[in-house]
């Protein structure tokens, strides 16, 4: 591995707490997370991709994105309505060359996948991955299109398209696109240049340059520290939706509530005002596209923007891209930028510019003052006992924080959910029950801190045991259950009935210090899964955990082993 390749993986694998795997497990994380975090840059755990073992069908990683969203359990879409579907496979491998073999081997991994009687032996990460890809295909009529699927091949070699490599990779895609099972295929090779950039587009700010000559710049707005209206050249603003590869840019959407419908009647409406000689008359006959950033520098008629969103125009930046050989000089689009670091502006505009979408009431409670409170709680520990909230997704892409001490705002709601609330069954199939809590019993004004912080610790040391093998995987499904058996044996003291009260303080922190204790409480997590295993009784299936009556078990067995305890202690 080149030295530059080394130190970035090095780098990645100290933030992501990952350093005392084996290198080629870790390069495996890392590729994994390089290339899908192009296509979804919201924080997610690379131990929920990776599926690299024996029996990994020649894949390393696979990431299934459902309307935004990255799937990691059958549940995690059973709510859905129109399913806009896409599935990225990644192979990884610390070689200096390109294999025509894995290239083939990954290929028919990805077939054997899809297939209904699939022919290879596969681990229980994969046979998870193909549960959630069938029960979407079982639901092929909610489609917005058929699934988008992408293969990476990534290696620290150099790509040099070489005659039978690329014949190879040509095969793959020909053979796949024979299934008629996607709308769209893709295979990339990425070597070490291709890497080490894609690293450092997923580390930095999106930026882009660009001309604005027809605008006029706004009063001054509460909150904004700067807008303007005018419209631009259509060719222009694709280059804001284009990468340095000509990839669609996925993620300077991820703020847009609504995604790419595919060519329905609106959307083939455009396509055809595009392709035909009315293209001029665009600017007149479309909304508008309205994109926000964190940070804009105008000089003369020259724009710099950075950490920027488009969040209304999904459809039209689409077909824009789409057709870019059709637009000429003279076909212009309505434009409206907009430049705030204002969370609560962002969002309100969000909300404004999208009102045919639904947006959770909870992402809009998280603009509230109790999760900012919560916010700068987390943050107000030393370094290891220190977490970051996530109240917005990405606040914490660009800052140089270990990762893994992210908690995102929907683990935030599962994890105290579970510990506190004895609701573990629904953090998955039933969530959005969860998010009907906000503001009742989850997120509450008055509440202590503690609680919050506690349940977000305990799924942070969990996590890391699963990250490095401490735990096997095969527990994932029950992490919130473990959650709650953790609070339950880690003292003999009854939860205090009010999260407002000074004795739930006292009862938290009482917890905190067994799990600021690396030794107990690694015991104590090791207690917590023995508790799972004896409850489940050796069935893990999503029929069975998913229950309140699974909840129950645990419960009643914590208050058994605790009762025993104290017996010793009497005794």
């Amino acid at each position: 591995m080149d030295r530059i390749s080394e130190s970035l993986l090095n780098e990645f694998s100290l933030e992501q707490d990952i350093d005392s795997l084996p290198e080629e497990k870790r390069f495996e994380h890392f590729a994994s997370f390089i290339v899908v975090k192009r296509h979804h840059p919201s924080t997610f755990d690379t131990a929920d991709i990776v599926v690299g073992e024996g029996g990994d069908t020649g894949i390393d990683g696979i990431a299934i994105i459902v309307n935004g969203s990255l799937v990691t359990d059958i549940d995690d879409e059973s709510d859905s309505g129109l399913l806009d579907v896409s599935f990225i496979f990644v192979q990884a491998k610390t070689s200096p060359n390109f294999d025509s073999s894995d290239i083939s081997n990954l290929g028919f991994g990805v077939i054997d996948f899809f297939n209904t009687t699939p022919k290879l032996r596969r681990n229980q990460q994969i046979n998870d991955m193909a549960t959630i890809m069938s029960a979407l295909y079982n639901k092929s009529s909610k489609f917005v299109h058929n699934p988008s699927l992408r293969l990476y091949y990534v290696t620290t070699g150099k790509w040099v398209g070489d005659h039978d490599l690329e014949n190879r990779r040509l095969s793959v895609i020909s053979d796949l696109q024979d299934t008629n099972l996607f709308g769209s295929v893709e295979f990339r090779p990425i070597d070490a240049e291709g890497l080490q950039k894609l690293y450092r587009q997923a580390r930095n700010t999106t930026s882009a340059q660009f001309e604005f000559h027809n605008c006029i710049s706004l009063p001054k707005i509460p909150g904004i520290t700067e807008a303007y209206l005018g419209f631009m050249p259509a060719l222009d603003f694709v280059s804001l939706v284009k990468g340095e590869d000509g990839e669609f840019l996925d993620g300077v959407f991820y703020d847009n509530p609504r995604g790419w419908q595919d060519y329905n009647p609106v959307n083939t409406e455009i396509k055809k005002t595009i392709e035909s000689s009315d293209r001029n008359r665009f600017v007149v006959m479309n909304n508008g596209i309205t994109i926000i950033a964190r940070r804009v520098q105008r000089t003369g008629d020259t724009f710099n923007i950075e950490d920027y969103q488009i969040v209304n125009g999904c459809q039209t930046s689409h077909v824009l891209y789409d057709h870019m050989d059709k637009l000429t000089r003279d076909t212009t689009v309505p434009i409206r930028l907009i430049g705030t670091d204002d969370e609560t502006v962002i969002n309100n505009i969000i909300h404004a510019t999208n009102r045919q979408t639904v947006i959770g009431e909870d992402q809009f409670f998280a603009t509230q003052e109790f999760p900012k409170q919560i916010e700068t709680y987390f943050q107000s520990f030393s370094d290891e006992q220190r977490l970051y909230y996530e109240r917005r997704s990405r606040q914490y892409d660009h800052l140089q924080v270990e990762k893994t001490r992210v908690i995102t705002h929907p683990n935030m709601i599962r994890a105290f959910a579970a510990m506190f609330l004895s609701e573990a069954h629904r953090t998955t199939r039933n969530y959005r029950e969860l998010t009907r809590k906000i503001g009742k019993d989850i997120f509450v004004n008055g509440h202590r801190h503690e609680p919050y912080y506690l349940s977000a610790f305990a799924l942070f040391k969990l996590e890391y045991m699963f990250r490095n093998r401490k735990i096997d995987a095969k527990y994932k499904p029950t992490r919130f259950h473990i959650l709650e058996a953790i609070r339950m044996l880690a003292t003999e003291d009854d939860m205090p009935r009010y999260m407002n009260s000074h004795d739930m303080e006292k009862y938290c922190i009482k917890i905190m210090n067994v799990l600021w204790d690396k030794k107990k409480a690694e015991e104590l997590i090791e207690q917590s899964v023995a508790v799972i295993t004896k409850v489940a009784n050796g069935n893990f299936t999503s029929d069975s955990i998913r229950t309140e009556s699974f909840t129950k078990g645990v419960i009643a067995e914590c208050v058994k082993l605790r009762k025993e305890k104290s017996d010793e202690h009497k005794g």
